[in-house]
């Protein structure tokens, strides 16, 4: 057994992890309320894993219904340094092919609505936190190197512009997106970038092409039926992405963001509100005296 850990955040398809080893489910309640589902924990590899399904098992929350910081704080809370996101995507790109996986760099952020879910800060304590770069390279190119290793076409980097949804894209925005010259489209992984950041937890997106959105002239547009039968096909893609990992996880050295929010926090420690401080303590105590 090793200290090294591995969270996964399951996408649309992706409900459990049955290669987990010492399985055990967590029920886990944070100051930001309570995460998407369980947690399943378990080892991989000797690697301490904790698994969430994003949407809840049974596929019960929409995007703009998602415990971001819920999710993030419980993945914290149980250890995890390095946390992955997987995702159903569509591609905006000729190239970038329906099965087709692709480890981003870049977000564009489309969403609404989502200020309260997209950080942990604020009503107390200001910080504002460095995110040129999104996602945790290191941990992007051992996952990486695991999706070749489990067969999958992968793509080296891209672009995620992160829509509202739930509707799919309209025509019009498709093409525009298209315009910008972005790789794919989801409506989930952005927040959990950001709330990653301000965790110090190391971040990346396993992206999971299942469509060409709207854009294409000369394939069908995007609807749930034709998501759902490549989602099966890419789930076990997924699942065979995420021992790699593991393995490379077990095998490598160690990734983390530690250290990420230094210098972050602009509030007076003086005037952080005790009610703050409290939300804030497995985050930034060590920032915070």
């Amino acid at each position: 057994m090793t200290d090294k850990t591995l969270g996964i955040i399951g996408g649309s398809g992706l409900y459990d992890l049955p290669e987990l080893e010492n399985r055990e489910e967590v029920q886990i309640d944070t100051p930001f309320g309570s995460p998407s589902d369980a947690f399943i924990t378990g080892t991989m590899f000797g690697v301490k894993v904790a698994f969430l399904p994003r949407h809840g098992r049974g596929h019960r929350l929409s995007p703009s219904e998602l415990p971001f910081r819920a999710n993030l704080y419980g993945m914290k809370q149980l250890g995890m340094e390095c946390v992955i996101g997987v995702s159903a995507v569509g591609s905006m790109k000729e190239d970038i092919k329906p099965g087709e996986l692709v480890l981003v760099d870049q977000f564009i952020d489309r969403t609404r609505g989502r200020t309260a879910e997209s950080t942990f800060f604020g009503n107390g304590c200001v910080a504002h936190a460095h995110f040129a770069d999104p996602i945790w390279e290191p941990l992007r190119q051992r996952a990486l190197g695991a999706a070749k290793a489990a067969g999958a076409v992968a793509h080296d980097g891209g672009t995620y512009v992160c829509m509202e949804g739930p509707l799919f894209s309209t025509r019009a925005e498709s093409k525009l997106y298209r315009s910008w010259g972005v790789d794919v489209i989801g409506m989930t992984n952005l927040q959990e970038a950001k709330l990653a950041r301000e965790a110090e937890i190391a971040y990346s997106t396993v992206a999971l092409v299942t469509d060409y959105d709207c854009w294409h002239e000369g394939e069908a547009d995007v609807d749930v039926a034709a998501v759902i039968a490549v989602l099966k096909a890419n789930v076990d893609m997924a699942r065979r992405v995420v021992v790699e990992l593991a393995k490379a996880t077990a095998e490598g050295e160690p990734i983390s963001a530690n250290g990420a929010m230094d210098h972050a926090i602009m509030t007076d420690r003086k005037a952080v509100t005790a009610d703050a401080r409290r939300r804030l303590d497995l985050l930034a105590s060590k920032y915070l005296g």
